[in-house]
């Protein structure tokens, strides 16, 4: 590094041109007097001693009397000591902007587009973390194990976990005994998928497989849009794909997150002539106030039911508006699924206690 580039850095440093000339004469001169120091380098004669003294107490040089004002430079340790903490955080400035680039703020109702897979995997498992209703997650083998720690913790608390193991010729299925206790229901799709996880409805985290030849993630606070990526996840990673795990018996209670399964299977009941007594838990779509309903399911109605019943009923004919209706001591109230709006109240989670017949 030359006298120039040297200068120019203890400028940025904070010496003033003047005090960084001086400083970088005396480390060459050793102990010079302020007169020599002045005619080796482009300091004024007038402004020399000013200068000299400014670095002094700057404690980069000391100066003392010797027939004229003479100077000489420090020991450099707290110099250096200063340059390095400057580099650290120049080094740590970089660090944070790169970060900040690769992982833009989130903030509500809002769309992000990243640029590393590990930015969306490490905010599914923030999102895991904090679950407080429902998890769908359509994940690699891998994926899975470096969620399960997140997904044990919620399935936990409680949170219904609805998990699709997408492989690879290669890949291994995980085996049940790793999967028990990491979700409520777990399904094997033999077709790599893109990585997608859907926290409480709002939160969707998403990201291309990894054959993929640009890699990026797509984050999503957002009810609507994430709706559009439960519909992928139900015909595309879920509906069709054979049963890993389930939690689900013959027996009651059966509880169920997603209004369309729960109709698909009460439904044939209600045709029968069964008693369907329920728990609805949710909130009223106009006050958004939480309710905890139970009653009796009397009727049940969805657009698809004029094209004629078959069992199970497909996804399809379940795919338009649906409800069900929710006799409580003769106060009668309609339910809807994710997104109700012409309904009393969109359901969170709905369990069938008891079903019985005359």
């Amino acid at each position: 590094m030359d006298d120039e580039e040297l200068t120019s850095i203890l400028e940025d440093a904070g010496l003033s041109p003047y005090q960084a000339e001086a400083y970088v004469t005396l480390l060459e001169l050793g102990t010079a007097s302020a007169t020599d120091v002045a005619e080796s380098c482009d300091v004024p004669d007038p402004r020399i001693y000013d200068v000299l003294r400014d670095l002094e107490s700057k404690d980069y040089i000391e100066t003392f009397q010797q027939d004229s004002l003479s100077a000489r430079a420090r020991n450099p340790d707290g110099v250096l000591e200063d340059l390095r903490s400057r580099s650290n955080k120049y080094l740590n400035a970089a660090e944070t902007i790169e970060d900040r680039w690769n992982q833009p703020e989130i903030s509500d109702h809002e769309v992000s587009i990243v640029k590393r897979f590990d930015t969306v995997l490490n905010r599914a498992r923030e999102l895991i973390g904090a679950a407080e209703n429902q998890i769908q997650l359509g994940v690699a083998p891998a994926q899975f194990y470096e969620l399960r720690p997140e997904l044990r913790d919620a399935y936990e608390r409680g949170v219904n976990i609805k998990l699709s193991i997408c492989t690879e010729p290669d890949d291994e299925v995980p085996d049940v005994a790793d999967i028990e206790g990491a979700c409520t229901e777990a399904r094997h799709r033999d077709i790599p998928s893109p990585f997608l996880v859907l926290v409480d409805r709002t939160w969707t985290c998403f990201a291309p497989h990894r054959h993929s030849v640009n890699e990026y993630g797509v984050l999503v606070n957002d009810r609507s849009h994430t709706y559009l990526f439960h519909w992928f996840f139900l015909t595309c990673l879920w509906e069709i794909w054979d049963t890993l795990h389930t939690e689900r018996t013959p027996e009651t209670p059966t509880t169920y997150v997603d209004l369309r399964h729960a109709v698909r299977d009460i439904d044939p009941l209600l045709q029968e002539g069964a008693s369907i007594k329920a728990t609805v838990r949710g909130h009223e779509t106009d006050t958004k106030a939480e309710v905890e309903l139970t009653g009796y399911i009397t009727d049940v109605d969805y657009t698809g039911s004029s094209l004629g019943q078959t069992e199970p009923v497909p996804l399809a004919q379940l795919a338009g508006r649906i409800s069900a209706t929710l006799d409580v001591d003769g106060e009668t109230y309609d339910i809807g699924g994710w997104g109700a709006v012409l309904e009393q109240i969109e359901i969170d989670e709905i369990t069938v206690e008891s079903v019985e017949f005359e």
